[in-house]
């Protein structure tokens, strides 16, 4: 089949890849829904390494974020989240992709192999960039980390599993 032929089931691997991109994007809603209930319950504050891993990224892309002040604070602000929710679809595309590939894990592996895309996704950026360095987090940190990747990864196999069926 070519890169857009029609696989077994009749679904083109453009149709995996927006469907592996919704059922990313529904995982991230999970993920920020997890994490947003984390803080709120335990008055956690915000991270800043989103925003850290966006300014090491412009510089080795040498690349500006434009205004001053405020205005450039604001931007790298939203980029950060913005980061976030890129890899959460990202995965998501992957993950679709690897369907159209024939692969059809049951929920543990699908849900767990979601999972370690989206840490990867997440994390690896931010460890490369020596903004955080895993080995050193607290079972506190990783608890806070992984909680809300694991949402993420099973709410992205679950609608990937039922975009499937559809």
């Amino acid at each position: 089949m070519g890169a857009f032929g029609k696989g077994r089931r009749g679904i083109s691997t453009g149709g995996w890849v927006l469907r592996g991109a919704a059922a990313g994007a529904a995982g991230t809603t999970v993920l920020n829904t997890v994490t947003y209930l984390d803080m709120a319950v335990r008055g956690r504050g915000t991270s800043d390494t989103p925003q850290q891993t966006v300014e090491a990224l412009a510089r080795k892309a040498h690349v500006d974020i434009p205004g001053e002040g405020d205005t450039r604070d604001n931007r790298v602000s939203g980029l950060g989240p913005l980061t976030g929710i890129a890899a959460g679809v990202g995965v998501g595309v992957l993950a679709g992709l690897a369907r159209a590939a024939g692969f059809r894990p049951n929920a543990v592996v699908g849900g767990l192999v979601a999972t370690a895309g989206a840490l990867v996704g997440a994390n690896g950026p931010m460890a490369a960039l020596g903004i955080s360095d895993p080995r050193t987090w607290s079972a506190t940190d990783w608890a806070s980390d992984v909680v809300p990747h694991l949402a993420y990864g099973f709410a992205t196999h679950a609608t990937l599993a039922a975009l499937d069926r559809a």
